[in-house]
């Protein structure tokens, strides 16, 4: 300890103090480095591992912490204790990102952006680790590192590659639902604060009786949407690629707060087995007129923390990490997430990854992990290692066990049947989505859509316009229209049946 009237003095990391910071210990004035000075060797091996491995996706992105607020109660579809009374106040970090870009890509790309909330409840973590959209490109996990693959930079040219991205997209018809979101001007969000988040995922919400609920969460933006256009976002890019980090900041530096009002939709277990959509098919929305948005209650943001690494690039998300009265469902995208995002954090920052202060439960945490790189939790002492054992106090308790979920069949389907019947139609959902749009917002997603098919090349680009354009036509016909007279392509070459087909 220092007192105030003393300067701290400068040590190791070890805490050996020292003076020789900047001149390194050579043999003589002009002889070379010795190999003795261990503090070089200190500075430069923490410099050479100041970056830990960065994101396979959303690698670059921004948080802050705040405070998420019951408003309305809904505890007859689920226990969680963060919901058990209005007024109910949970501290909360929020860390929004881009997707496919580099830590040093700009803000105002063209990419879904993500929404990750870590609610710190006092039965554990939760993580919500969602997007800005509803939906998502695919719906089976094994099809992920081909996708992210197409949104990377080419294996042979290191750039980013529009053939890739469509030649994916046109041979998987189930991203059209997506690829209208992000070819229209949602795709270039004017700042973090100005956009809804959603979970994405169908998740489950388990209550006192053991009753389960499948459950859509949302997240509506409180300080209205706003959107970058095409242009705007191209200019934004060059004058500040930063922007939406330097807008997140500036906002809540000036007490100028932003809110996101949570809100649910619920289904049955009943009514999951004979909507008319596969309700655990993320690439497809349950219609808010069959299940009506409910209000549940307030998420603000009120604090920037004080060192970004620390905190923001240290933050570690996983839908695995549930609590009491919040479950999974057949959802096979983020029964694929499950295993994957753990596994990402534990090879980005280490086995004890949890204990570091942005991603540590704040209330008791008992369990036989032991060891691995950076425990710093005393790695439980002399306490056993396993489970059970005679000696310590931890019970599982029976009362945190789930009710089974009714999968229909225990049976693994052969590849040839695993899409349900209904699940192979991609186009009614994103034709409804652009007959939706005003004649503006159509206008500008075909123009966003032309702008980024002109950059497909090679010899297989007329190929993979043609297949891109069916679906197009599938969804809607002004769709397919309007994309085919912007790339100057005759659509006399596409036979009625297939612009009629739906």
């Amino acid at each position: 300890m220092n007192s105030e009237n003393q300067p701290a003095k400068l040590t190791t990391a070890s805490g050996k103090p020292y003076y020789e910071h900047e001149n390194s210990m050579t043999a003589g004035p002009r002889g070379p480095i010795l190999l003795e000075d261990f503090i070089l060797h200190e500075k430069l091996a923490h410099f050479n591992r100041e970056r830990t491995p960065e994101r396979v996706v959303h690698a670059k992105g921004t948080g802050a912490y705040g405070t998420f607020t019951v408003t309305h109660d809904i505890t007859r579809y689920t226990k969680a204790k963060l919901f058990s009374e209005i007024g109910k106040e949970t501290r909360v970090f929020l860390r929004f990102s881009t997707v496919g870009g580099e830590k040093g890509s700009a803000d105002s790309e063209r990419d879904p952006r993500g929404f990750a909330v870590k609610f710190y409840t006092e039965e554990g973590n939760w993580d919500l680790v969602g997007n800005n959209t509803p939906v998502f490109f695919i719906k089976d996990p094994k099809k992920f590192p081909d996708f992210i693959h197409t949104q990377k930079r080419d294996p042979r040219t290191n750039t980013k590659s529009a053939t890739m991205m469509w030649d994916f997209w046109s041979l998987n018809p189930e991203s059209l639902h997506q690829v209208v979101i992000l070819m229209s001007d949602r795709g270039t969000p004017f700042s973090y604060r100005h956009m809804h988040g959603f979970g994405s995922h169908t998740f489950s919400f388990i209550n006192k009786d053991n009753v389960r609920f499948f459950v859509k969460f949302h997240f509506k933006t409180l300080q209205g949407i706003q959107n970058l256009t095409d242009s705007e976002a191209t200019v934004m890019k060059g004058m500040d690629p930063d922007h939406a980090q330097r807008d997140l900041v500036t906002a809540i530096d000036r007490g100028d707060f932003p809110r996101w009002a949570l809100k649910v939709q619920i289904m049955t277990e009943a009514e999951a087995a004979t909507y008319k959509w596969n309700p655990f098919d993320l690439t497809k929305v349950w219609s808010q007129k069959d299940y009506p948005l409910i209000e549940v209650g307030v998420l603000e943001l009120n604090e920037i923390p004080d060192n970004y690494f620390a905190h923001v690039e240290q933050a570690a998300f996983a839908p695995a990490h549930l609590v009491d009265g919040i479950g999974f469902s057949p959802d096979r995208m983020l029964q694929g997430r499950l295993l994957s995002y753990p596994d990402s954090q534990r090879y980005r920052i280490g086995a004890n990854y949890e204990q570091i202060p942005v991603n540590r439960c704040p209330f008791a945490v008992n369990n036989y992990q032991r060891d691995g790189a950076m425990r710093v939790d005393g790695n439980g002492g002399s306490a056993p290692n396993y489970f059970p054992n005679s000696f310590d106090n931890i019970k599982a308790d029976e009362t945190y066990k789930e009710p089974a979920q009714n999968l229909g069949s225990n049976v693994v389907a052969d590849w040839y049947d695993r899409n349900a019947e209904g699940e192979n139609d991609h186009y009614t959902q994103p034709g409804d989505l652009f007959r939706l749009m005003t004649p503006e917002d159509k206008k500008n997603t075909i123009c966003n859509i032309v702008g980024a098919m002109q950059g497909i090349d090679g010899p297989k680009r007329a190929e993979i316009i043609n297949r891109q354009l069916c679906h197009f036509f599938r969804a809607d016909i002004g769709l397919g229209l309007g994309v085919a007279q912007g790339l100057g392509v005759d659509v006399s070459a596409f036979a009625s049946d297939t612009i009629h087909a739906n």
